[in-house]
């Protein structure tokens, strides 16, 4: 048995930016180099682990109500503002580009200080929870990932623009929605970009049966729905 089947999930966030171009729904999307210990080759969302930094960081506007109860259902010990956190800065190191509000920081992190440079401050309110997963056992390193969307109009710089400050991701690109499918994905991407589509379809809508939840935690493999209720 792989040593790490039994240790718990890390904290993960993965933000999906979804644009509108005249050709249809788009997302962004990249590469993992074929080296990475974790979805070699694979084309996925901007994403990563919660580092300890993450809850130590304050929001310019906060997460919605909704969306903040469904981080915490299942969940009581977890930080939804550091989850939020998370997803801001990885899409921030990954591709380059930044949500957030204007604001000042008072003595900002090296780590985020390119940021704030940007006259910026992280900000939720536009992201919204679709997908919660939990890798399953058999794999050698495991998330407890949530997945997020954010519309590519609150982007505070050009979506063109792609210009990451780490190189973690290649070929990054506005994939086609009703074409990412076809590309080298991971199966669990696969389930969110039907949501992602379903949410499009519904204009928007709040699914009243909740976001789905593929909880691996357990030897037997759960699948639930999160409402926020607590």
């Amino acid at each position: 048995m792989n040593p790490d089947q039994n240790a718990s999930p890390r904290d993960a966030a993965t933000l999906i930016v979804l644009r509108d171009t005249p050709d249809g729904p788009r997302v962004l999307m990249g590469r993992r180099d074929a080296s990475a210990a974790f979805m070699p080759s694979k084309y996925v969302f901007p994403g990563g682990r919660v580092d300890g930094l993450d809850r130590s960081i304050a929001l310019a506007r906060p997460l919605s109500s909704q969306t903040r109860a469904q981080l915490l259902q299942d969940a009581p010990d977890t930080s939804p503002e550091a989850l939020a956190i998370c997803a801001v800065r990885e899409l921030w190191e990954e591709t380059g580009l930044i949500l957030g509000q204007p604001g000042a920081w008072p003595d900002p992190p090296a780590e985020w200080r390119a940021f704030a440079d940007q006259g910026l401050v992280p900000a939720a309110h536009m992201l919204r929870l679709v997908c919660r997963a939990v890798t399953p056992r058999e794999h050698s390193r495991r998330f407890d990932a949530r997945f997020f969307l954010a519309p590519a109009e609150a982007l505070h710089n050009d979506p063109d623009h792609l210009c990451p400050p780490d190189k973690e991701l290649t070929d990054l690109q506005w994939v086609p929605l009703a074409q990412a499918r076809r590309l080298n994905v991971p199966f669990i991407t696969t389930i969110v970009l039907a949501e992602v589509s379903k949410i499009i379809a519904e204009k928007g809508a709040a699914n009243p049966d909740g976001v789905p939840f593929f909880d691996n935690r357990s030897p037997q493999p759960v699948f639930t729905r999160l409402t926020g209720d607590l």
